[in-house]
């Protein structure tokens, strides 16, 4: 298939992460339009669906961050970027939105989805994977995140004890209830 709007949508696709239909659709005469592009382009493999209205084409499964905002990716995947962690991970988003959490098929990888209360949804900053730069949880909002989803473990603690910055710490607990506060700094004695 060739034409203007094809072209137009290749060329945005390359420039972006991920794209949705309505990104997609303001590049054609019509949504419907945009949906026919759409379809042949996933038939040809040129692109991928990551979820349902979220096309990419590139091969990281992690961009499913970029679908269920607001959310980061967290847990065992964001010790792996903060050197805290060396076994190889799937990727761990968590997200605020009303979604069904537990593992989800994207690109051919399993990813986890976990759910987390408006409020605690904090604490990450944008790190570069490869050529994109993905929300990932800091190492004190991780340390937090495994208390709260019970993925701790005796072995990781060391690693947290080196590198959390007791200060910043402290301010995010401030967010959550005086049980949990004394459990994780608990944790970190």
């Amino acid at each position: 298939m060739r034409g203007k709007y094809v072209d137009k949508i290749r060329e945005y696709l390359k420039r972006t992460p991920v794209a949705n239909m309505g990104s997609i659709s303001a590049l054609t005469p019509n949504r419907e339009y945009a949906y026919v592009i759409m379809n042949h382009l996933l038939k040809r493999g040129e692109i991928k669906r990551i979820t349902r209205g979220y096309y990419t084409v590139h091969e990281e499964p992690s961009l499913l961050v970029y679908c269920l905002r607001p959310a980061y990716i967290g847990l065992q995947d964001a010790m792996s970027f903060h050197n805290l962690w060396e076994q190889e991970t799937n990727p761990v988003i968590i997200t605020a939105r009303k979604v069904r959490p537990g593992v989800r098929e994207v690109l051919g990888q399993n990813v986890w989805v976990r759910r987390i209360s408006p409020e605690h949804l904090f604490g990450y900053d944008y790190i570069t994977s490869g050529d994109f730069l993905l929300p990932v949880s800091d190492v004190e909002k991780t340390l937090i995140d495994m208390v709260y989803f019970r993925e701790m473990r005796r072995g990781m603690v060391e690693g947290f004890k080196k590198k959390v910055n007791r200060q910043k710490l402290d301010g995010y607990l401030k967010k959550y209830g005086g049980n949990f506060r004394k459990k994780v700094v608990e944790i970190l004695r």
